[in-house]
């Protein structure tokens, strides 16, 4: 009898990349991509909907953000095994992402058959995590390595910290996580009270220096 494939939801705001991904996937007779979602909002409705046995997420996805969308899928979900998926290979996203529940973490200048052995692996019940991520957390997903000053941040402060730096402006904000404008306001001053920030310019720099984001974009009108 032909065991089960792994049913796999891709998530990623870009299309290419997506259908990139499920390519590779799909070629692999134990794996079926199942869907494709181009936000975290998406990604938690497809799967419930879809009820995939793994979701490759983009950390850098808009929107809600990738730690928020582990930790809504997961309350839904709980068996459902997710991989993040960044340029990132330093900074507190790997760190913060496997707290949230994520039970691998690689990066996107892998080779395609570490990405296909990372999903195996997890679907197994192990973790996975690629070999410059585990050198920076020394082979422990729960040590508190490299502090920064964003370590000082709430999971809500940090997530909106990475709205910020996505461009996102206060009022989608406020839409998306059910907060009023003035409450997005008073988060934002805390942050950067928490920070010694003054503006935007000191927090793209900041965030730079310590690998929060492949590229910042902090926009100066956030209205």
């Amino acid at each position: 009898m032909r065991t089960a494939r792994i049913r796999i939801l891709v998530a990623d705001d870009h299309k290419l990349v997506r259908s990139g991904l499920a390519r590779l996937l799909n070629d692999e007779q134990d794996m079926e991509v199942v869907g494709e979602a181009g936000s975290g909002e998406e990604s938690i409705g497809l799967t419930s909907l879809l009820k995939p046995d793994v979701v490759l997420m983009s950390v850098e996805m808009p929107g809600i953000g990738a730690l928020e969308t582990t930790r809504r899928i997961l309350r839904k979900r709980p068996k459902t095994q997710i991989i993040a998926l960044s340029a990132l290979q330093a900074g507190i996203i790997p760190l913060r992402m496997l707290r949230a529940g994520a039970v691998a973490f690689i990066t996107q200048g892998i080779a395609a058959e570490e990405l296909i052995l990372a999903v195996r692996c997890v679907h197994g019940g192990e973790r996975y995590i690629t070999s410059g991520i585990a050198a920076q957390l020394a082979l422990n997903p729960h040590r508190n390595l490299n502090r920064s000053p964003f370590d000082e941040l709430t999971q809500r402060e940090l997530q909106i910290t990475l709205m910020f730096l996505d461009c996102t402006r206060v009022n989608a904000i406020s839409t998306q996580l059910c907060l009023s404008p003035k409450t997005v306001y008073s988060y934002r001053y805390r942050i950067f009270e928490k920070l010694g920030l003054h503006c935007d310019v000191e927090l793209t720099i900041l965030a730079v220096k310590y690998g929060l984001s492949p590229a910042c974009k902090v926009s100066v009108d956030h209205a």
